[in-house]
């Protein structure tokens, strides 16, 4: 399976299911802070409903339809990144992202986004990288601005999320101003 070393200690790994108990561990050790910005952490209660979005994944990533991988620190699962989409004709995706908690605070979320962001426009040739966050999350929000994603509005209230509605900062990133910008 797909495996990408980003530096020493630091590699994405495709999920599969070997890896539910420790992606379920990692979920529910942080469920009171990921379910503040993440909508599916109140309906996963169990490795088996982790198995199932295993599945779905595995399934994505054999339609060519994008991917999730587990962000590895150091041997540990940390977090998750992955395409949620690629949309072939138009030439796009966008990223989702999630790390625990005691892992934040060390880059690791910023060198796995600019690794997805890259693949994507130069080995994959997508014209258009997308990242949403929700209002108020700003430490998911610093990361496309960090790495020079332009912001590019606001979608209002479009997503439910623990009993309301709410805001989401939309960032991109094209190919020609990754390529030709400081990453390229």
């Amino acid at each position: 399976m797909f495996s990408f070393p980003i530096e020493e200690g630091i590699e994405l790994r495709i999920i599969e299911e070997r890896y539910a108990h420790a992606l379920f561990a990692l979920t529910d050790a942080n469920r009171q802070m990921l379910r503040q910005w993440l909508p599916w952490v109140d309906q996963t209660h169990s490795v088996s409903d982790i198995v199932k979005f295993i599945r779905t994944s595995l399934n994505q990533y054999a339609n060519n339809d994008g991917f999730q991988c587990g962000v590895w620190f150091r041997g540990e699962l940390a977090g998750m990144i992955g395409y949620h989409l690629f949309d072939w004709k138009n030439r796009r995706t966008s990223i989702g992202y999630w790390l625990g908690e005691r892992f934040q605070g060390k880059g690791l979320m910023t060198k796995a986004v600019r690794t997805l962001t890259d693949y994507a426009l130069s080995e994959l040739a997508l014209n258009r990288v997308e990242i949403r966050c929700a209002d108020g999350n700003d430490r998911s929000r610093a990361i496309p601005e960090r790495l020079g994603f332009v912001h590019e509005g606001i979608i209002r209230e479009t997503e439910w999320l623990n009993d309301r509605f709410v805001d989401h900062h939309v960032y991109g990133m094209l190919r020609d101003e990754w390529l030709g910008g400081p990453n390229g």
